[in-house]
């Protein structure tokens, strides 16, 4: 029974680490593409000031 229950908690330990290193790797897409959103916002805005001045 002691065997089985250290299996369960190398179990968790890694699931929780997997847990991590998915959410560090979602939050670092997050912020890419909320960067991304914004470069794409100002160089619209350029554009249209561009065809503006046309």
């Amino acid at each position: 029974m002691n065997e089985r229950a250290q299996v369960s908690a190398e179990l968790i330990i890694v699931i929780a680490a997997v847990l991590a290193v998915a959410l560090l790797l979602v939050r670092g897409l997050q912020e890419t593409a909320h960067e991304g959103s914004a470069r794409l916002t100002n160089k619209s805005a350029e554009i249209l000031s561009e065809i503006d001045d046309i």
